[in-house]
């Protein structure tokens, strides 16, 4: 039994019922809504309260109806952590008070009694008033209580100035409030990265196992073209017994260097360097070289081992044993991986499991300071473990993200969001045609997803050698980088394969032959393609507009050639806007009429725009509801940054 009257309901953005955290990064802006009512005809207030879970204060940011017992407002996020956040409702009875006696007034009543009924609230607020404040209501309460004052009181009572008191200072008796709800808040980079992956084991040349040192040399080129994450393959010990060989052939012969995903052997696990590629010391370098030059290193994070790693014989638990004394190795029917061993999550020493994954992630990231990982196939762990481990290490370590390396079925990636991953693998890689793609960036940037799901779109990975790329078609990797360079606020590509066009496959598989994961490759690290030219100055574009640097705000312009992509993407404040325009036919150039996005901008038909192609450096004058383009699959995109 309680005597509230207001009712909220239908707060939003809250995920499964608060159940799991909405995810904001630092500088951006929630918007909650929420229903509000109240019995009756009473004048009601909302405020959405918030504060950072360290914090003991509440800061209020009173809500605007909207219509239909509706209420919206927004604050900004300004501190990495957990943000606690709930909507409040009351009846005003300052404000009630206020309308009901402006009501009579208006039919001419004497309202003698009300303004004596309106001391109590004029007295309530200036017990919290400031002097200035103080000297208006002190005078309305004395006015109010004197006959002769009568239309001195009057004046008072309908004053703007008597409004914003009470809308400053509200008494919010019976108060109800909603519950609190989290939004997890991380820096920039999970919402903005450029990644680039490269094999450290094929840094080396003439088929030279690589080394640390060798990939250092290799950072000016990363960073010449412009990416920020430089993600590694695992980096640890490789077992021998089952070692893959070339393509994944069973049998390894000796100069095979196996999968860098079979990990563990007797030079060490999950905390080990594989000898070959250096030393700790010379990982550390490599890690502070990167950062010297504005790239962080990001590290596999692989929960799975070889048969001679230390764990299989430390803690023999932790994996399955069949009947026959075998442990039981990684299969995906019709898929076999017989030097990969599979942990045993249903263990019933699962405590000291999660405390050692949790141990060896800390390590990392004390030890070596890296703060981005790549988790390899994390749905094929249990959530409640991702939901401790993201929590656990975020404890101690705020700003590290996690990335998940997840194909697989909708619900499954996105309860993988929820649990905690900053940032989620995406179907990306195949969605080609002009419906698919707006159909799932719709889909990413309107639904729910956009709350909590962080997208990364790769157009290829070394599992990926999607099949529109294994003709070799310069045009088609061109505009599968554009398209997720512009679409999508975080991208990657596995290199040097991408950019040198390196696309032969496996016969009817989307995997790449003489596969990087099961040998050492040899590459001319010097050749510079078209392809280096344009990601440079894709990925220039990104740094330099913020409209690139977000995937929600985006609006496709819909025009009726179906070879054509054109969207409008524009920064939270407006000062940073693109219309970008793409051709997805490889071989034939594509004209259009790309409909404005009037309303949007802000702006009419008959005001003139300039756009300018961030590529090439030319510049338009456009005006009217609808502008020309045409496309050449040479140069298979337009991105036009918008000057007012």
């Amino acid at each position: 039994m309680n005597q509230e009257r207001v009712v909220i309901e239908n707060v939003q953005p809250v995920i499964n019922a608060g159940r799991h955290a909405i995810k904001r990064v630092i500088g951006e802006t929630v918007h909650v809504s929420a229903t509000v009512l109240v019995d009756g005809h009473d004048v009601i207030q909302s405020a959405v309260l918030y504060k950072h879970e360290k914090a003991r204060k509440w800061q209020e940011q009173r809500m605007d109806s909207i219509g239909n017992d509706d209420y919206k407002a927004s604050f900004q996020v300004e501190k990495l952590g957990k943000l606690q956040y709930k909507v409040q409702g009351w009846v005003d009875y300052a404000l009630n008070w206020r309308h009901g006696i402006s009501r009579k007034l208006a039919d001419g009543q004497h309202v003698k009694s009300e303004l004596l009924d309106g001391v109590i609230h004029l007295e309530h607020a200036y017990a919290k008033a400031n002097k200035t404040e103080q000297s208006l209501l002190q005078f309305g309460i004395e006015s109010f209580q004197t006959d002769s004052r009568y239309d001195e009181a009057v004046e008072v009572a309908l004053s703007d100035r008597l409004k914003d008191i009470f809308l400053k200072y509200p008494a919010k008796q019976f108060a109800a409030e909603s519950e609190v709800f989290i939004c997890s808040v991380d820096r920039e980079k999970a919402r903005f990265s450029t990644w680039y992956e490269f094999f450290p084991r094929s840094a080396g040349q003439n088929y030279n196992h690589g080394t640390f040192k060798d990939c250092i040399e290799l950072l000016p080129y990363v960073e010449e073209m412009g990416f920020d994450t430089l993600y590694f393959p695992p980096v640890h010990p490789i077992g021998e017994v089952n070692r893959k060989g070339k393509n994944n052939t069973t049998t390894a012969h000796g100069d095979d260097v196996g999968s860098c995903w079979g990990i563990g052997s007797k030079n060490g696990g999950h905390m080990s360097l594989h000898p070959q590629l250096g030393s700790e010391k010379d990982f550390k370098k490599l890690v502070q070289e990167a950062k010297s030059r504005g790239i962080e290193v990001a590290m596999d994070y692989a929960l799975q081992a070889a048969p001679d790693h230390p764990w299989v014989k430390e803690h023999k638990e932790w994996f399955r044993w069949r009947p026959d004394g075998t442990v039981q190795y990684a299969e995906n029917p019709p898929k076999k991986y017989q030097d990969i061993l599979p942990i045993y999550f249903e263990t019933t020493d699962w405590k000291n499991l999660w405390k050692e994954l949790l141990r060896v992630a800390l390590y990392w990231v004390e030890e070596f300071d890296i703060k981005v990982f790549r988790v390899d196939n994390p749905h094929t762990k249990p959530f409640h473990f991702w939901e401790y481990l993201i929590g656990e290490v975020k404890k101690k370590h705020n700003d590290v993200i996690f990335l998940a390396e997840a194909f697989t079925a909708p619900k499954v990636m996105n309860q993988l969001a929820k649990v905690g991953f900053q940032q989620s693998y995406t179907y990306f890689t195949w969605r080609n045609n002009k419906h698919e793609l707006q159909e799932y960036v719709h889909e990413l940037t309107t639904s729910h997803q956009r709350e909590y799901m962080q997208p990364n779109f790769w157009p290829n990975t070394p599992d990926i050698n999607p099949y529109h790329l294994q003709s070799g078609n310069e045009s088609v990797h061109l505009n599968r980088y554009a398209l997720a360079a512009t679409l999508s606020s975080s991208i990657g590509i596995y290199g040097p394969v991408f950019e040198q066009m390196i696309s032969s496959a496996l016969p009817g598989k989307e995997e790449y032959l003489d596969s990087e994961k099961f040998q050492i490759a040899n590459y001319d690290w010097s050749k510079r393609t078209k392809l280096t030219l344009i990601i440079t100055k894709i990925n220039q574009a990104r740094k330099n507009l913020a409209a690139l640097q977000q995937t929600n705000n985006i609006k496709f312009l819909h025009q009726d050639n179906n070879q054509l992509i054109t969207f409008y993407k524009w920064s939270e404040d407006r000062k940073s806007e693109v219309i970008v325009a793409i051709n997805l036919d490889p071989y034939y150039e594509q004209e259009t009429w790309v409909p404005m996005p009037l309303q949007e901008m802000g702006i009419d038909e008959h005001h003139g725009i300039t756009v300018r192609d961030v590529i090439t450096d030319s510049s338009y004058h456009w005006s009217g509801t609808h502008n020309y383009v045409k496309i050449n699959p040479v140069l298979p995109f337009h991105i036009f940054e918008v000057k007012r």
